[in-house]
């Protein structure tokens, strides 16, 4: 076989080459006789080309024939035998044998993809081009004629474009602004060589510039978008630094509204209930104001309030007792009396929450140690435990008395009720709160509420022999007659033979006479023992004196008549 493309110092080509059997060098340029022994296989033919001019051998000073149809598809642009070789050692009709020795090729014909460094003595191997890659095509107009001379000759190009490839973020241009993008992949399939030639031509520039305005556009789209982002929150960081909060103007409008304010809650948390309701227009307006004034003596409970209120309009109404819709139950405070509150306040006929508690009374959460006793008055007294409740109209009147019972339950339930009555010698937890009622009915401040509890329990003994078991309270008296009198005749005691006259009944009332304070149920489970068995309100109010003996006890009723002028 005739060996071509020799110089002086190169090696033959061998039979395995796979230039050798693509472009059918045999004897001539063009010839398509030659089968290359690549397991048999035959590789792709391309169509004899005249023979245009001889160049000689770029690397090796030999003369060599010269196409350049061929030139311009096998070393600018993917052809079809540089898409599956690409990357083995050939470059500009020159075969990389170490590329072929190191197992480039498995012996079959088929490519293993291995990547190989750039040799250090090929002038272009550092080029982007040298092992497959594309370049622009320089060559692919009519103008480009007479064919250009070999890399070797050829004067330094202007640098007008860049090459259509991405070389990395460390290498150059993003193909994306190169203009590179989907049509750029196009080219890399092996085409015609006609449509091949007229892609490098002024269309394909028109077509890149357009790219890359599309891509400053982009560019500027994205940055702009980002300023107006910057801006825009720029200025809502200062908005809420330092701009005034919004707010209403006025004391609002025609329209009314009940809020109910919890216990505890603070200016965020009323704020923000407000601004729910339509009230104020917003809570850090509310809070602002809150925090100016004395927005924290506001107290839980329910307001009528107008919508569309400046701040602080909102707090200075919540401040006047008289938008305030609540009912607020006082220590000692009777049943009876808190019904007629929350009629009023609900805008109810008398007597309408009086008779819900009769009725429904076991729907309203009382404890399962309530209504013990059969002759109880009211099954709700001592279990509307003081504070201050919601009660706007529109509200149902059972709702407002589960509130009630519901911290009455809350309270009572922080005490083991049933261990605290075998200890004080009760029969169950609901005289355990009968005797607190009493102690908060008769004490005057807190000192006496323990001194009273332990009158209660001493005259309660069996060994009492000074009042026989009788309490002999004018409280209890005070609660069926549903009377507050202190003066009350020894004759109209002793003919009444109520339950709760605990002058003519011995022991406890069947049941509370009001609800009991924190203070008087304290005292009911921890009372003073030191002998305590009358006392007399010597001042007929705030004034109650002790003793342990009928004598000392005669002495304060004299005392007592006096300041009474009798």
């Amino acid at each position: 076989m005739t060996e071509y493309g020799r110089g002086p110092g190169s090696e033959p080509w061998h039979p395995e080459d796979p230039l050798y059997g693509d472009v059918g060098w045999e004897g001539q340029q063009g010839h398509t006789g030659h089968q290359p022994a690549y397991g048999g296989q035959p590789q792709h033919q391309y169509p004899q080309q005249p023979q245009q001019q001889e160049y000689g051998d770029w690397n090796n000073g030999g003369p060599q024939p010269y196409d350049q149809q061929q030139y311009d598809q096998q070393q600018y642009e993917p052809s079809y035998d540089q898409q599956q070789y690409a990357g083995q050692g050939q470059q500009y009709g020159q075969p990389n044998q170490q590329a072929y020795n190191e197992g480039g090729w498995d012996g079959t014909g088929t490519h293993a993809h291995i990547p190989y460094a750039a040799d250090p003595g090929d002038p272009y191997g550092q080029q982007a081009a040298a092992y497959g890659a594309e370049q622009p095509d320089f060559y692919g107009t009519p103008d480009a004629y007479p064919p250009p001379e070999p890399p070797a000759r050829r004067r330094a190009e202007p640098e007008a474009e860049q090459p259509d490839w991405d070389p990395g973020p460390d290498q150059g241009e993003h193909a994306f602004f190169a203009g590179g993008g989907a049509d750029d992949e196009d080219d890399d399939e092996p085409e015609g060589r006609g449509d091949r030639r007229g892609r490098g031509g002024k269309g394909a520039k028109k077509e890149k510039k357009s790219r890359n305005g599309c891509a400053c556009l982009v560019v500027l789209l994205v940055f702009g978008g980002g300023l107006g982002g910057i801006t825009y929150f720029g200025y809502q960081f200062y908005q809420n630094r330092y701009g005034a909060a919004p707010d209403y103007a006025g004391a609002g409008n025609s329209q009314t509204v009940s809020i109910e304010i919890p216990k505890g809650a603070g200016g965020v948390e009323i704020g923000r209930r407000l601004k729910d309701a339509g009230v104020v227009k917003s809570v850090d307006a509310f809070v602002s104001a809150f925090t100016s004034s004395d927005g924290d003596k506001i107290q839980a409970g329910a307001y009528i309030l107008k919508k569309e209120m400046s701040a602080e309009n909102a707090v200075e109404m919540m401040l006047d007792p008289k938008s305030q819709a609540n009912v607020v139950v006082t220590p000692g405070q009777r049943n009876i009396s808190v019904y007629k509150a929350i009629d009023t306040k609900l805008g109810l006929t008398a007597g309408t929450t009086r008779g819900v508690a009769e009725k429904d009374f076991k729907t309203l959460g009382l404890p399962d140690w309530a209504n013990a006793d059969g002759d109880i008055k009211d099954p709700l007294e001592g279990f509307l435990f003081p504070g201050t409740y919601p009660a706007a109209k529109g509200m149902k009147p059972a709702s407002v008395l589960k509130e009630m019972v519901g911290a009455a339950d809350a309270a009572y339930g922080k005490f083991d009720l049933d261990a605290k009555a075998k200890a004080l010698k009760l029969e169950d937890p609901l005289q355990v709160i009968t005797v607190a009622s009493m102690v908060q009915a008769e004490g005057k401040t807190h000192d006496d509420f323990r001194k009273m509890a332990e009158v209660i329990y001493n005259r309660l003994k069996p060994t009492n022999t000074q009042t026989n078991q009788l309490l002999q309270f004018d409280s209890t008296f005070n609660y069926l007659k549903n009377e507050s009198n202190i003066h009350i005749s020894e004759s109209e005691i002793n003919k009444n033979q109520d339950p709760y006259n605990t002058y003519t009944q011995k022991g406890l009332p069947p049941g509370p006479i009001g609800s009991p304070g924190s203070e008087a149920l304290a005292a009911a489970l921890n009372p003073t023992s030191e002998g305590w068995l009358y006392f007399v309100a010597t001042d007929g109010e705030n004034n109650t004196e002790f003793a342990k003996t009928y004598a000392e006890f005669e002495k304060l009723k004299d005392k007592f008549n006096e300041s009474a002028g009798n």
